[in-house]
């Protein structure tokens, strides 16, 4: 699903029933949300930017924790009392704790969930912990059960990017959409970087993502390599990590305090005001925590500025950026040698096709006595629009 420009991300709790090896988003005992305080993400919202539709997703920790009374009573409330925003629900959940009245409520606000699977069950298991694959299937099948969209995001680390052949042909013969994320250094851990992908791997796995996508055009999607590809074509962000996110994107935590995003939360220097006081824009932009975000976005302009790719990539996450260099203007994100790796990939196989190919190269066809074409980046180009 295509989110809308305006994203909040809604932080039931920091609370999770996993303990992910590399995992830096979740905190044991944390509170839950209370309702009153969805109450006042709704007035807060109310006036605050009447010109936009919006996308709620509810984050965490693990959202489901909240349980079914929760999500019975918030989604009236931000549905009916933010109509005029015309709101969209995602979430995000590891399944564990999903039921058919989960379920049933999810169906009913047309809510997809993105849950995490890493691979086969071996893989899976050795960074996420041992049962976290069959509980997260068990989840699935019920959510499945009962009409519920259902795609899997797959964390890369150090390790399991050396069985990406395997961790490949899992999503391929499962026929499950595919969406990856590099693990990044935990800030919970004595050693933060252990699990942590190379941003050189990084690159070199998008490419072999890309190759695969080509060959298997039509069996399976590849949700990174059409955002990417997008980003090329249009010469426009599609996602969050290629936008301008400041101002258009904030998460609430369970306490109604207001962040740039959800890996921001619990970094009090980052923290806008709570949802409680009614903060306008105007109001945040004045904030020092305002200002530590434009300083990436002024850091961008220097820093990127000779960089083919800065109009579409815009420095990458800010979060991945002030992790790795210790402040919004030393650094842009830590995974940049990946951007340019498959952005200079794609570029270059999109000029070779449409100025130095074959006019019908952009599909596979046959002629008599002839195989059929492999598939080439028009021909992805072609499968995305008619998405």
């Amino acid at each position: 699903m295509m989110k809308t420009p305006f994203h909040v991300m809604l932080i039931p709790t920091l609370g999770c029933p996993a303990r992910c090896s590399y995992c830096w988003s979740s905190e044991p005992g944390s509170p839950v949300m209370t309702i009153d305080t969805v109450n006042d993400v709704v007035e807060w919202l109310r006036e605050f930017r009447e010109d936009e539709r919006v996308t709620f997703t509810f984050h965490g920790g693990e959202p489901l924790l909240a349980g079914a009374d929760y999500y019975r009573q918030a989604l009236p409330l931000l549905a009916g009392g933010l109509s005029h925003l015309q709101p969209q629900f995602a979430l995000q959940s590891n399944l564990w704790l999903m039921t058919p009245e989960l379920a049933n409520i999810l169906t009913e606000y047309h809510i997809p969930v993105g849950s995490s699977i890493d691979g086969p069950e071996e893989i899976c298991d050795s960074q996420r912990g041992t049962g976290y694959f069959r509980k997260t299937m068990e989840g699935f099948g019920i959510a499945r059960a009962h009409g519920v969209d259902v795609r899997f995001i797959c964390t890369f680390t150090a390790r399991s990017v050396k069985r990406k052949e395997e961790i490949f042909d899992f999503f391929l013969r499962n026929g499950f959409t595919m969406k990856l994320h590099p693990a990044l250094p935990s800030l919970k851990s004595n050693e933060p970087g252990q699990w942590a992908l190379d941003p050189a791997e990084y690159g070199e796995l998008l490419v072999y993502l890309l190759d695969q996508y080509l060959i298997h055009l039509g069996e399976i999607e590849i949700m990174n390599i059409n955002d990417l590809f997008r980003c090329v074509f249009t010469r426009h962000g599609s996602v969050c990590t290629f936008v301008d996110c400041v101002g258009s994107t904030f998460a609430i935590g369970p306490d109604g305090d207001i962040f740039p995003c959800y890996r921001f939360i619990g970094m009090p220097e980052y923290c806008y005001g709570n949802v409680s006081d009614r903060p306008s824009f105007d109001e945040i932009r004045k904030t020092a925590a305002w200002e530590r975000m434009y300083r990436f976005t002024k850091n961008v302009d220097t820093a990127c500025k000779t960089c083919a790719h800065i109009r579409y990539c815009r420095g990458g996450c800010p979060y991945n950026a002030i992790v790795a260099n210790g402040g919004p203007d030393r650094g842009v994100d830590c995974n940049c040698t990946a951007y340019k790796r498959i952005f200079d990939e794609m570029t270059d196989r999109l000029n070779r096709e449409m100025f130095e190919g074959p006019a019908m190269e952009m599909a596979p066809f046959e002629k008599a006595g002839r195989k059929p074409m492999k598939p080439g980046i028009m021909a992805l180009m072609q499968t995305i629009a008619s998405r």
